[in-house]
């Protein structure tokens, strides 16, 4: 990882609600507001921009955990701003607090925890995972 990635650094990511972000499950909306699905993306999108200046040619973050807590709904059309914050960076482990804005207010807030690999390391955990006829 590339030196510079300190504790307070923030991304924000602005997104308009389109009706594929609603909370739909096979194939039938459920809720025509932003599902907590899309604010899981989302959130994870925003956490990732943190770490991407950061990452040297051959590494790679992958997900390690989300947490999330989806406290209003969104309408369609509506704009969602998402904040991540740098709160740890341990060897190499980077957790995010990510907070979800709308027009009213909060709507969502959450952590999520990246780890930087080797891309090398992560293929092969791919290999491994991958089912074998």
């Amino acid at each position: 990882m590339k030196q510079g990635m300190e504790v307070g650094r923030s991304e924000t990511i602005e997104i308009i609600v389109t009706e594929d972000m609603f909370a739909t499950f096979e194939g039938e909306i459920v809720h025509p507001v932003y599902s907590t699905v899309a604010m899981t993306y989302h959130m994870e999108w925003v956490s990732r921009k943190i770490i991407l200046p950061f990452l040297e040619v051959h590494e790679e973050g992958m997900g390690a955990s989300v947490q999330l807590q989806h406290l209003a709904p969104s309408p369609l059309g509506s704009k969602v701003t998402l904040t991540a914050v740098l709160v740890e960076l341990r060897n190499n482990a980077v957790v995010t607090e990510v907070t979800a804005h709308n027009h009213v207010g909060l709507i969502g807030q959450g952590i999520v925890k990246q780890i930087i690999l080797p891309k090398e390391t992560i293929a092969q955990k791919l290999r491994d995972a991958s089912l074998s006829s």
